[in-house]
């Protein structure tokens, strides 16, 4: 996965639509309903409105509920090894951490500093089941979808670097690509890459079949039935 290379127009494409168009146009890929890699339940977003996060992913594990039983120069070590990690993979990039202690979550590690190392570090963005704080003050153009929203960093450390990570029911290896916006975040797995930018503008022209006519004036019933009919014949 770590070789996998987005075309620029799909990763253009994929960084203008919404996060819901794009899990329609991974079934169209499979050619099936299903698919089911993506985040549950409501999570909020620091910055709604923003495009849409799409990078590889750079995992990691963190804690806060209670202080760190290890010593702090390996609490330290492991931090700045955290920071070696997320800097890696090829690009684009986004961090997904999981924080253990949800849903317990307390420990606010996405606020103004990490969010400016992060973006100076070359991330596009960040999904977590954590806690993010200072949203007045974050830096613009690294969006941050996270389970909660808190004032406090606790006793945040990191646990594991690298490893798997479930967040919100979505689970993450390294290096998988993943988009998140303020609906919530999906993996998209790497067997589709090739043909979704048809499939993302297949959903796009089929929905079309019924928004244009029914934003149109003069619309009723009837048009209805006629619009739904071909849209029914064209989507997956």
């Amino acid at each position: 996965m770590a070789e996998t290379v987005i075309p620029d127009d799909l990763l253009a494409l994929l960084r203008s639509v919404d996060t819901p168009t794009v899990c329609n146009a991974i079934e169209v890929v499979q050619g099936k309903r299903g698919f089911n890699r993506f985040t549950r339940g409501t999570m909020q977003h620091s910055k709604p409105g923003d495009p849409a996060t799409v990078g590889f992913a750079r995992t990691a594990k963190i804690s806060g509920l209670a202080p760190p039983i290890e010593p702090a120069d390996v609490i330290r070590a492991r931090r700045m090894d955290y920071f070696r990690s997320m800097a890696g993979g090829g690009g684009p990039t986004a961090a997904v951490v999981e924080d253990v202690d949800y849903p317990n979550c307390i420990a606010g590690w996405w606020g103004e500093v990490h969010v400016a190392v992060h973006k100076g570090l070359g991330l596009a963005g960040a999904v977590t089941n954590g806690v993010m704080r200072d949203l007045d003050v974050i830096d613009e153009g690294f969006p941050v979808l996270a389970g909660s929203i808190g004032p406090s960093h606790a006793f945040v450390h990191v646990v594991e670097i690298g490893t798997p990570v479930n967040v919100m029911g979505m689970r993450v290896a390294q290096d998988e690509l993943i988009h998140a916006d303020r609906h919530g975040a999906l993996v998209i797995p790497d067997e589709v890459i090739p043909e979704l930018k048809t499939a993302i503008e297949t959903v796009v022209s089929c929905e079309a079949i019924v928004l244009e006519p029914a934003r149109a004036p003069g619309f009723n019933i009837e048009k209805l039935e006629e619009a739904w009919a071909r849209f029914e014949a064209a989507r997956t």
